[in-house]
């Protein structure tokens, strides 16, 4: 299914030049495809929600786009790829979802990547899985297992990555980058240490350490980030939530009257049977989620000249803090754009990953 043009079809990214091609399942609104841009051309894309097929369609066209369900792809239909990037569904892992586990409803979806692989004429020699950081330690690490293992039984070998887009972008977002390759092909040798380091937490560490198959990516850390939660505030937005300035418990009120200038985020939560306005002075954003329901949207709240007020991140904000430059294009409503960023990779991860990792391992992969 494909969806109809849209009036932003002036306004497309060029994603057409580059030597790799590329599926994107679960392809949402296209950071990945945007931070890969110049290294791997989608040449299919899938998502099943209209409202980030929206988003992905006004950024790039839909000319390789299908929107639809995964159950409903057949692996011998898709065009051939050197890269196949799986940002699966997180619910079922996220600490702040149900932990349905790999085998639930939407994050069991990932069985149905496999499957797509499964009846692929030719299945790609690199494959990438993206999610949060509980996939590796939910249920004592069994769902990061069950995947590895259906991994290595495809004949590949597979190392997992945590990186945090706080690196880039003044956002806290760690997530999970599953790194698989063919066995018989070669790694770079400088892309593969022999045990931990900086891009493994203690979750992933012992999991390499039992696994077989394992491998222990490694690359340098990238430059320090120079960009604060202040340097991407829209300075025109109006403040008219000044009412949840009253929720803010006392231990950070405290933090707020002790400092002339504060930008600040919090989400609201319950402790205790009470709303609280949780805030963060670290100059970071908090991870960003989908907008479903109250607690789920970031507040902002400044505190400049002798007052403080508040409201929510908007939606450009949102994209700033996920790496998109002010040129992409966010269709539809506040929910729409901020459920389309909420869900995505942030773009300069990808990036980064697709720098660092997945060129040179397609250059020795195919190049052979």
């Amino acid at each position: 299914m494909m969806l109809q043009r849209t009036i932003f079809e002036e306004q497309k990214i060029d994603l057409s030049s580059a030597p790799w091609t590329m599926h994107e399942f679960f392809a949402g609104s296209g950071l990945v495809a945007y931070g890969l841009k110049g290294m791997f051309v989608p040449v299919w894309a899938n998502d099943i929600s209209e409202q980030k097929a929206t988003v992905y369609v006004a950024n790039f066209g839909d000319e390789h786009f299908a929107l639809g369900d995964i159950k409903d792809v057949k692996g011998g239909d898709l065009p051939f790829a050197h890269l196949s990037w799986a940002s699966f569904p997180c619910q079922d892992l996220s600490l702040a979802g149900s932990i349905g586990g790999i085998h639930a409803s939407r994050s069991g979806l990932v069985w149905e990547w496999l499957r797509v692989l499964d009846e692929m004429d030719e299945m790609p020699k690199i494959l990438l899985l993206e999610n949060v950081t509980g996939l590796l330690s939910t249920s004592g690490g069994t769902n990061y297992r069950a995947i590895h293992m259906a991994l290595i039984e495809r004949g590949f070998d597979c190392g997992a990555i945590v990186l945090n887009a706080s690196h880039f972008v003044p956002q806290s977002r760690p997530r999970v980058f599953m790194i698989a390759i063919q066995k018989e092909c070669k790694i770079p040798s400088e892309l593969v240490g022999d045990g931990p380091c900086w891009l493994h937490n203690k979750a992933a560490a012992e999991l390499g350490r039992a696994l077989p198959g394992w491998i222990w990516w490694k690359t340098e850390k990238p430059p320090r980030r120079h960009k604060a939660l202040k340097d991407i505030v829209e300075t025109n937005a109006p403040f008219d939530k000044d009412n949840v300035l009253r929720l803010i418990p006392e231990r950070h009120q405290i933090k707020l009257d002790n400092h002339d200038t504060v930008y600040a985020t919090g989400y609201r939560r319950t402790r205790h049977g009470e709303q609280q306005l949780e805030l963060r002075f670290d100059g970071i954003a908090g991870c960003l989620r989908t907008p479903e329901g109250g607690s789920s949207k970031q507040y902002l709240v400044v505190k400049k000249n002798g007052e403080t007020h508040a409201r929510l991140l908007t939606v450009r904000e949102a994209a700033r803090l996920m790496g998109a430059p002010d040129s992409f294009v966010l269709p539809g409503s506040y929910n729409d754009g901020y459920k389309a960023m909420g869900d995505a990779v942030a773009m300069p991860v990808a990036q980064f990953i697709g720098e660092r990792f997945l060129t040179k391992i397609a250059e020795a992969v195919y190049d052979d």
